[in-house]
């Protein structure tokens, strides 16, 4: 099983982590809302995990464009 984090933005795979055993709570997880969780995590047929995120090139274009939070894609 791994765990895949992927910038929910440009699609970029941010890191990716193998596990044969996961503990959400020391993935924070646990600190997730159920809204939260529908919306960032994923889980594959496999039994990966995709966790989506926010990479750093997408972070640094919202902080430079803050009008692109309204958009649910904002790269084309």
């Amino acid at each position: 099983m791994a765990i895949i984090y992927n910038c929910r933005h440009c699609g970029q795979t941010i890191g990716k982590l193998e596990q044969k055993v996961m503990d959400a709570s020391l993935l924070g997880l646990n600190q997730l809302s159920n809204r939260e969780m529908e919306e960032m995590v994923h889980y594959s047929r496999n039994g990966d995990i995709q966790i989506h995120t926010i990479c750093e090139n997408c972070e640094q274009a919202l902080g430079q464009h803050p009008h692109y939070h309204e958009l649910d894609f904002f790269i084309q």
